[in-house]
């Protein structure tokens, strides 16, 4: 467990990160950029990130969301990936990045959910986002190797969208938060104690008690059990997902676009004739927090069919590699829950952020760092994540969810 300590080196931290992945992480290295003087510690139950959502992601920015928010969000994302050793202090050990720009393409079957993209690239063009609207002929003319037949519009970005490394921008967040001086602890909270509208202390597995001067739960999927540690209802819960590395046995003759068909099954371009393709179950319930075995019959009756039919080439493929991995799915729109709880004003929220939380976490971790420091926002506000929503049932729904 390189970097974890076995046990708390203090009774007591300003602040206490419930979580590692790149979440927290983010949190707790932007709190040092900050300037943050306080003690920060943080707990992560699985050092070895093995079933983390920030790990079995398929590691993908776009900017193609519904809500102006999200959009700046993930150019954010995307300046900071692409100048990741400019941003942590030119260190030379830090790799320089670039975002492999084969794109997002929606497809649209329907004349309603056509508009749906009309709509949705409005605001993506109002925020400066390079959207493109293209008819059936258009795909066909860029893309030969898509079955357009039954499509009434597909919307495509190649700016700042595809794969980037997300593990080693998750490495970074975690080595320099720690040589800045955050302890990271291999443990798992069990509870919290409170004293009045406030929490007091985090509760560990090892039986120790840490006092605290503020939470951050940043749990992922167990984000919900965190809140009801505090008596804070928070309506996550964990959403499977399937995804498979396949080989075509003729490779398409250009980068393939993520895209994402009516369907709802998804594929993208990984290099050298390999591909990744991902969706999920029907119906699409919650799944047990220990749970990631594969389903067979979802890419043999829905998966495989669907990107085999929209694209004829991946008829004849192979499955090198295949895994489950969970979103951290908010029922009530699907977007962040972040800031200050409402009335346990030291319980901060990062949670709920339905599969895009990697390309979100430097601008989650910066605002959140933000918060803790300045009582406010300084770059982009995100008080309309804020909990006082979910307490209100008021849904900022973000309809771009793939």
């Amino acid at each position: 467990m390189q970097g974890f300590h076995s046990e708390p080196r203090h009774d007591s931290y300003d602040v206490v990160i419930i979580g590692g992945a790149i979440m927290g992480s983010s949190t707790a290295w932007w709190l040092t950029q900050m300037g943050f003087p306080g003690r920060i510690l943080v707990v992560e139950r699985d050092p070895s990130y093995e079933k983390a959502a920030t790990t079995l992601s398929f590691s993908c920015i776009r900017q193609q969301y519904s809500t102006e928010l999200n959009i700046r969000i993930s150019q954010f994302g995307a300046d900071f990936v692409q100048n990741l050793r400019a941003r942590m202090g030119n260190d030379p050990r830090v790799p320089e990045l670039k975002i492999q720009n084969f794109g997002y393409l929606y497809l649209a079957d329907t004349p309603a959910f056509a508009d749906v993209l009309r709509a949705n690239q409005k605001v993506q063009a109002a925020a400066g986002a390079g959207t493109r609207l293209l008819t059936p002929d258009e795909i066909k003319a860029e893309y030969p190797f898509y079955s357009v037949d039954d499509l009434v519009l597909g919307s495509l970005n190649t700016v700042d969208e595809g794969y980037f490394d997300g593990s080693t921008v998750f490495d970074w967040f975690r080595r320099k938060a720690r040589e800045a001086g955050v302890d990271y602890l291999a443990d798992e909270v069990t509870g919290l104690d409170l004293s009045g509208p406030r929490v007091t202390g985090v509760r560990l597995k090892s039986g120790r008690t840490v006092a605290c001067g503020l939470v951050v739960n940043a749990a992922g999927t167990r984000g919900a059990d965190v809140a009801a540690m505090a008596g804070i209802a928070l309506p996550i819960q964990p959403r499977k997902r399937f995804n498979w590395v396949i080989q075509a046995a003729t490779p398409l003759d250009r980068p393939l676009p993520l895209t994402i068909d009516p369907t709802g099954a998804y594929v993208r371009e990984v290099g050298g004739g390999t591909y990744m393709a991902g969706g999920h179950a029907e119906p699409d319930g919650p799944a047990a927090l220990d749970d990631f075995t594969m389903q067979d019959e979802v890419w043999m009756d829905h998966i495989w069919p669907a990107i085999a039919t929209r694209i004829p080439a991946f008829e004849a493929v192979k499955v090198l590699s295949e895994w489950a991995g969970h979103y951290d799915y908010n029922l009530l729109d699907q977007n962040a829950v972040t800031g200050p709880h409402p009335e346990v004003a030291n319980f901060i929220f990062l949670n709920g952020f339905s599969g895009h939380g990697l390309q979100q976490s430097p601008a989650m971790g910066r605002g959140t760092a933000e918060w803790i420091i300045h009582g406010g926002y300084r770059t982009l506000d995100l008080s309309a994540f804020h909990y006082d929503r979910i307490a209100e049932d008021r849904a900022m729904v973000e309809g771009a969810i793939i």
